[in-house]
């Protein structure tokens, strides 16, 4: 098990800290708004009184909004996703950014403990607005972080407990609905996907991707699921290790980090209660790369969520 960082949306009750949400539930949207986030830095050093940071929303809304790297710069302050508030539960939030540090139950390279806290870190050359979709999440919704699912270390049982606790659960997969797109590598059998089509899933492979657009596959994509509640899941290692080495289970001759875009550029308009993007393993890739992918992955998820209007 390697869960990294969940973006929720729309449940029915508050989370506290240490209990976490996810998959199959998505944030609160009763609270009060976080009034800032202003720190010590208002106090004094020397002869100098050092000047407290600009407060994380948007003037004179009642949205959140990440801190500017034109007024304070990316190295500065409490290391958040995207620069926004922090918070200790969802009550009030619109959307929600939580993670879950755990690897204990990899099939391969484990690392990805480490990713929540890497994302958050390169999520600082995240900006806004989404320049080319025209999409204004932080005009739209009431986002925050509210931190990690506390998860045992120690006993992998006990994780998936307190992650099944975090979550709210709201049903089974309908079958018939469930997409899976850039399967690939070698197998330990002649029929490994004979239990998926077996299931209903519609199994797209990385080849039948290869060198094209993936907008038309969404708009399939869009028909089969209709109005009904959709969950977005995103493997960091559905993309080609080329672009995103940094995963415990690299396979070739993935998708590329544009086709990544179209994939989940192409999910707006579906009625999505939640996403997540999973498997960054920070160490495998020393220049970061592959965690500043994920937290630009995240900010296109929350930019489909339903209800973000665009500028």
């Amino acid at each position: 098990m390697a869960k990294v960082m969940t973006i929720c949306r729309a449940a029915t009750r508050a989370i506290s800290q240490g209990v976490a949400f996810g998959p199959f539930a998505p944030c609160t949207q009763k609270m009060h708004l976080l009034s800032s986030s202003r720190s010590f830095l208002g106090s004094v050093c020397g002869s100098r009184k050092l000047q407290s940071p600009p407060e994380r929303r948007i003037s004179d809304t009642r949205f959140n909004a990440p801190l500017s790297a034109e007024e304070v710069a990316r190295p500065v302050g409490v290391c958040t996703m995207m620069r926004l508030p922090y918070q200790e539960s969802a009550e009030g939030l619109n959307a929600a950014f939580i993670g879950v540090p755990l690897d204990t139950g990899t099939s391969n390279r484990p690392g990805a403990r480490f990713g929540p806290r890497h994302i958050r870190a390169e999520s600082s050359m995240v900006r806004t607005y989404n320049a080319t979709t025209r999409a204004a999440p932080y005009n739209s919704l009431v986002v925050a972080d509210i931190g990690d699912v506390h998860v045992n270390l120690y006993n992998l049982k006990d994780s998936c407990r307190r992650i099944r606790e975090a979550y709210q659960k709201e049903g089974l997969l309908d079958c018939k609905r469930v997409v899976q797109i850039g399967i690939r590598g070698s197998s330990y059998s002649p029929e490994p996907y004979k239990f998926c089509r077996e299931q209903g899933f519609r199994v797209v492979f990385a080849e039948d991707c290869w060198s094209k657009s993936l907008v038309p596959l969404m708009s399939e994509v869009r028909q089969q699921m209709g109005d009904k509640p959709v969950y977005l899941s995103f493997d960091i290692d559905g993309i080609d290790p080329s672009f995103a080495p940094g995963t415990g289970t690299p396979e070739i001759g993935g998708l590329t980090t544009h086709q990544a875009l179209e994939i989940i550029r192409g999910s707006r308009g579906l009625n999505l209660v939640g996403c997540d993007l999973v498997e960054v393993a920070p160490m495998y890739d020393l220049s970061g790369n592959t965690a500043l992918t994920a937290a630009n992955l995240l900010f296109e998820m929350l930019c489909v969520l339903p209800g973000v209007q665009s500028y």
